[in-house]
């Protein structure tokens, strides 16, 4: 078993295997309590002029994943799954649609 942490993680590329995509570096993630389990890898919406123009995040459920590899995480995300998990920001939290 090879050991991973959420450090090494942040400094791996997704990619989507449906187009080739550059979705870019996880931020953060999606934990259950109970489980203690990843639920879920949340990538940054890109930044625009000092703030302004900010993009929603991408959150990608774990199960999407379909390999981590040395650079980088590999996903299976069709264009509808996809607009399935964009996140807007409001006051500091997440928000699925």
């Amino acid at each position: 078993m090879k050991r991973c942490s959420t450090a090494d993680l942040r400094n791996l590329e997704i990619i989507n295997l449906c187009d080739g995509a550059r979705l870019g570096y996880a931020c953060d993630f999606e934990f259950d309590r109970d489980d203690a389990r990843i639920l879920a890898l949340v990538v940054p919406g890109s930044c625009g002029f000092f703030g302004w123009g900010k993009e929603d995040d991408l959150v990608i459920p774990w199960h999407m994943i379909e390999c981590i590899g040395e650079d980088t995480i590999l996903v299976k995300l069709t264009s509808q799954e996809l607009s399935c998990c964009i996140c807007t920001r409001h006051k500091g939290k997440r928000h699925r649609f």
